[in-house]
């Protein structure tokens, strides 16, 4: 992986990572007894509704602004809805509103799983009125490199066209298991998909590398994933959260709030974490 990564035109040095080593470790204390363990189960309930071509290893973005976001819609897969509880939590206290539309078994704007996605999107830019979209790659984004820049080129038009940016964001390594073992060439294809689209539009589309932050190996510790492979729990949902408001920070000059000011908040009891089995 590379060590170093761009945001807006502006390199982020190799010691930024031994500080995501020290948000993990605060968020550690702030969450004590919510530790990364899950059940072994593939995906959390419910529909996630929390309130409150570049080089290989780099984020790209629509320049930074001064004025937002103000309104943040979440998307993804099972794997963004349990980001999103810590991840509204963060927002909320940074004065964002904040929505969640990650969705269990799906959530995806590519292939066969995709249509519920699409039949809800426009209803929910016109009703929530976001000024960001950000779209975490999920783990059904499968389809040829063409099939998913397709999709995404969608995702990228109907969110512009609402008056909103997007930020395309990498999803966390997670385990290969029997269910997405098939996949896997899509899996892998779908991040530089993604990153292609926002090199296309740079204006309005931004990309975030996530491995940044959880690194390529889903059975690392730097990956946090939950005893099921895939998922995260309090911890590492919180460091999402975390590294996410840094980013928002380069590219809006949004202020995130201190860790402390919402990480210990009743987002920890969230019924997403206890179907994972987390603590």
């Amino acid at each position: 992986m590379n060590n170093d990564t761009t945001s807006g035109g502006r390199s982020l040095p190799a010691r930024r990572f031994a500080g995501y080593a020290l948000v993990a470790a605060a968020v550690s204390l702030a969450l004590t007894g919510c530790q990364d363990s899950g059940s072994g189960v593939r995906e959390s309930a419910g529909d996630g509704a929390a309130a409150g071509a570049p080089d290989s290893g780099q984020d790209s973005s629509p320049g930074q602004k001064d004025d937002g976001p103000r309104r943040l819609l979440w998307m993804g897969d099972s794997v963004g809805e349990a980001e999103a509880p810590a991840l509204g939590a963060a927002m909320k206290a940074g004065g964002v509103d904040f929505r969640s539309v990650a969705s269990t078994g799906g959530g995806g704007v590519v292939g066969e799983t995709a249509a519920p996605t699409w039949d809800r999107l426009p209803k929910t830019l016109k009703s929530f009125a976001p000024d960001v979209v950000a779209y975490q790659v999920t783990t059904y984004d499968w389809g040829t490199p063409a099939e998913q820049r397709k999709a995404y080129e969608r995702l990228a038009r109907t969110v512009n066209e609402a008056g909103a940016e997007l930020l395309l964001v990498s999803a966390p390594p997670f385990e290969l298991d029997d269910f997405y073992r098939p996949h896997e060439a899509e899996i892998e294809t779908a991040p530089e998909s993604a990153r292609h689209v926002a090199a296309d539009h740079p204006d309005t589309v931004g990309f975030l590398d996530a491995s940044a932050l959880w690194g390529d190996d889903s059975g690392a510790d730097q990956a946090q994933r939950s005893k099921d492979g895939i998922h995260s729990c309090q911890q590492g949902s919180a460091a999402f959260a975390v590294w996410f408001g840094e980013r928002l920070k380069e590219q809006y000059g949004f202020e995130p709030a201190d860790a402390d000011e919402w990480a210990t908040g009743t987002w920890t009891g969230d019924e997403v974490y206890s179907k994972l089995g987390c603590g």
